[in-house]
């Protein structure tokens, strides 16, 4: 644990340097960079090199993409309890996008005149499902049913294979239950690519949506503009912050869940008081031992956790607005709560009071666990319905509400020097 307090004179020197230390090795620029001038130059070719060479599973592009046979396969062997399970977490996500749909609106502008705003599903999307240490089944609620909700036409999803050549076949039967036929088992930077490039045996997707390592975080970040991005989300991180009447070992708890899901993972504990920091400190020993990733949070533990003693509320929204943090865990008494939640601004998702673990915002809640991370949460937000579709604004001017603009846009052409904008208006509005 890195230790530091906040009242510390050299705190933001000692904080922002701890912090660098951590993430510089998570920006794999030139590596990423020179696998998609691979894909791009050679299409199918380079996918199945680099999947053999980082997957492990030679596969030709006849057998990119799995058959829908395999994925209904999939779906009919989930157990019973599986399904429930699915179809809870489906329930709970549905039921909170369904309330954010987008919808077309118009309205008369002072002049007159109609506008608006439409709203258009994306054509086709691309979904990444990460597959690394752990099959990420609950991503593919988390992303592939607001692509359903949205009604977006084409829904592809790319996902590593396992050793067998094959997805996880939960993951495969959570697709299939969803109705997603096109399944890709292509993993990491080749995957995004693909999708972006599009090769011989894949058509490229409008827009990428989906969490991802290091790795494939800065192959969407690289894409954008070429393709269309959701947001960055990266490694996992969490924020707790805690007062003296938290339960320490419920905090601990929490903080492995998150470490649990690995390399360049961060994990942030705000308190207010050393006393309690050992605390936590003394539970996690006691909790680590019976986790089954030991060694994966053991190493972050090491590499990226922080704990900070932020004695005072100012102190704690400061931190955690600094932070951004893709999880943010309020333990605290209710008034101390509703403070933060008020002026805390750029978490990815405030998870409030004692009874609400992020297990429940990964797993079941409703929002998308699709977040931004890396301080990105600063300038965007968690995934949202609007991200599947693309908006355009409406205008529509009759004789009478163009007059009354007439001497606006006369006024701009002056300004701006671009007469035939004026006279555009002009030959239809004569004095």
């Amino acid at each position: 644990m890195k230790k530091l307090t906040m009242r510390d004179r050299a705190f933001a020197k000692k904080f922002a340097e701890a912090l660098e230390t951590v993430h510089e090795g998570n920006q794999p620029v030139e590596a990423v960079a020179e696998i998609l001038r691979e894909i791009r130059a050679k299409g199918d070719k380079a996918v199945a090199q680099l999947g053999k060479k980082f997957d492990g599973v030679s596969l030709s592009p006849k057998d990119f993409q799995l058959s829908p046979e395999v994925v209904d396969r999939a779906r009919r062997k989930l157990p019973l309890g599986v399904r429930r399970i699915l179809g809870e977490s489906r329930r709970c996500v549905e039921t909170f996008h369904r309330a954010s749909l987008p919808k077309n609106w118009s309205l008369r502008n002072p002049h007159g005149a109609i506008v608006g705003e439409r709203f258009y599903p994306l054509e086709r999307v691309g979904l990444y499902i990460p597959g690394g240490n752990v099959p990420l089944v609950s991503t593919v609620l988390m992303t592939a049913t607001l692509a359903k909700l949205a009604k977006v036409r084409e829904i592809a999803v790319f996902t590593p294979p396992g050793p067998d050549g094959l997805p996880n076949e939960s993951l495969l039967g959570a697709l299939g239950l969803l109705g997603i036929k096109e399944v890709y088992r292509i993993g990491g930077v080749q995957a995004i690519g693909a999708m972006a490039y599009g090769t011989d045996s894949i058509k490229p997707v409008r827009k990428i949506f989906g969490p991802g390592n290091a790795y494939v975080v800065e192959a969407k970040r690289q894409l954008f503009g070429t393709v269309g991005i959701d947001l960055l989300p990266g490694p996992s991180e969490v924020m707790v912050i805690a007062d003296e009447k938290a339960d320490p070992a419920w905090v601990a708890a929490d903080l492995l869940s998150q470490a649990e899901h690995g390399k360049g993972g961060v994990i942030f504990l705000a308190c207010q008081s050393a006393g309690f920091r050992n605390q936590v400190e003394k539970a996690i020993r006691q909790q680590l031992p019976d986790r089954q990733h030991r060694e994966t949070i053991e190493s972050v533990l090491e590499n990226g956790f922080f704990g900070i003693i932020a004695p005072h509320k100012e102190d704690m929204a400061q931190l955690a607005n600094r932070i951004a943090p893709e999880h943010m865990e309020l333990q605290v008494e209710r008034s101390l709560a509703m403070y933060l939640e008020k002026n805390i601004t750029t978490a990815g998702a405030i998870l409030s009071g004692p009874w609400t673990p992020t297990a429940v915002g990964d797993f079941t809640a409703g929002p998308s666990h699709v977040l931004p991370t890396g301080s990105a949460g600063v300038f965007s937000s968690g995934l949202r319905m609007e991200d599947f579709y693309r908006r355009s604004s409406y205008v529509r001017y009759d004789k009478k509400s163009l007059q009354k603009a007439a001497p606006v846009t006369d006024g701009f052409s002056e300004i701006e020097s671009l007469d035939a904008h004026g006279y555009s208006v002009q030959i239809r509005c004569p004095e």
